[in-house]
């Protein structure tokens, strides 16, 4: 059990490892880059990793993991109007569209193995944790009558984060944002419809927003 200040020094190994591996990336990140990065002894490193860099940079994915979500708060706690909504989508489209091609989580899980066991358990966390504030904002609006009572609210909510990841991954293959901006646009504007909502103006992406 980690005292405050253990704690504290571990979370500054992480985070200064984040920033390095985000300027350098975890293919050339070694351990002695985040030694002199976060001005920390060997013998310090291993105390909080005894497992070495594996550890490290499996812990640097779970706080890019957090930081996935914390970009988009306090939007996706809040997901209780149209305008709340469509910040998120704001939000997320800033996150990627700042981030391009590289994505340090990724870089991260490729370097880590995408099929080792503790990298699918932080995937699955993450959409778990994502999925859940969607689901929950879904419930929020049909609770007001902002979104028909007769749609199921995990699914709607899958479909949701599929249109995120879908476009995502595009993104990164392409560097084309234009599918996540599409995806949002469209699955937000026929939610928007579900309860007879007026017909929204043209957005940025060519798709319906409305506001």
């Amino acid at each position: 059990m980690l005292t405050a200040k253990g704690a504290a020094t571990r979370q500054r190994i992480i985070e200064g490892a984040a920033d390095e591996i985000r300027e350098r990336g975890a293919a050339t990140t070694t351990l002695d880059d985040i030694r002199r990065r976060t001005a920390t002894s060997k013998s310090q490193l291993f105390h909080y990793f005894p497992d070495g860099r594996e550890q490290l940079l499996l812990a640097v994915a779970a706080h890019e993991a957090d930081r996935v979500l914390d970009d988009q708060q306090p939007y996706l706690g809040t997901l209780t109007t149209w305008a709340a909504w469509d910040a998120w989508r704001d939000a997320v489209i800033s996150r990627y569209r700042a981030q391009g091609v590289r994505c340090p989580l990724g870089v991260l899980m490729s370097e880590i193995g995408r099929s080792t066991p503790a990298t699918k358990i932080l995937t699955a966390e993450l959409l778990r944790r994502w999925h859940e504030a969607i689901r929950d904002g879904v419930v929020a609006m049909q609770r007001s009558g902002q979104i028909a009572g007769d749609l199921d609210p995990a699914g709607t909510a899958a479909a949701v984060l599929s249109a995120v990841q879908g476009g995502v991954a595009i993104l990164m293959t392409t560097g084309d944002i234009s599918h996540l901006e599409a995806g949002l646009d469209v699955t937000l504007d026929l939610l928007k419809r579900s309860v007879g909502w007026p017909s929204p103006p043209v957005g940025r992406s060519g798709a319906t927003r409305a506001r």
